[in-house]
């Protein structure tokens, strides 16, 4: 197990920010493409947005102070990257949010890279039938078991709220996996 501040003032050191960085993305890029992929759908957008977290974690580790965990920080970068991603797509393609998680999750079927079957689909749809909020704390809880005090860092908001939004996610999602 790594030493984190140790290892924070070696992404910041010049002399060993490369080595650092290459370290720092073997030991995250699997994870953080996981997070983003289940918030961005699409491999090809998963691998663009985790692309630009990295680009902009490298860009601005210096001035990462501690006040979080070093991962809680990644995955905040990661989450706003994958939000501003869906943003912008559904700006540029003139439509909604919501029209374009429902794009993505009906493209689902043809991506090479999933493997679902036909439950996972559902689940799938499921989670985008969610406000954004509620996807990303069911995502993060569901699927990653990340800890809500981790989660109030990551996201910025207060532990009773997320589990006020997990509950309320896992509600609609029983209710959506129910029906039929």
């Amino acid at each position: 197990m790594i030493n984190e501040s140790d290892f924070i003032l070696r992404l910041q050191d010049p002399k060993s920010k490369e080595a650092a960085f290459r370290e720092l993305l073997q030991l995250y890029k699997e994870r953080l493409y996981w997070h983003i992929r289940k918030i961005v759908l699409s491999h090809d957008d998963a691998d663009d947005v985790l692309q630009n977290t990295f680009i902009k974690v490298y860009r601005s580790i210096d001035r990462f102070k501690g006040e979080s965990k070093l991962y809680s920080w990644l995955y905040r970068i990661a989450t706003n990257e994958s939000i501003t991603h869906i943003n912008k797509t559904a700006k540029r393609l003139q439509i909604t949010n919501e029209e374009h998680q429902n794009n993505a999750i009906n493209n689902l079927t043809a991506d090479v890279y999933f493997e679902g079957e036909d439950i996972q689909l559902k689940l799938q749809k499921a989670i985008a039938s969610l406000p954004q909020k509620q996807q990303l704390v069911f995502n993060m809880k569901y699927f990653d078991d990340i800890k809500y005090k981790d989660m109030s860092e990551i996201l910025d908001t207060s532990e009773g709220a997320l589990k006020a939004s997990y509950h309320l996610a896992v509600k609609k999602i029983k209710g959506f996996l129910t029906s039929d």
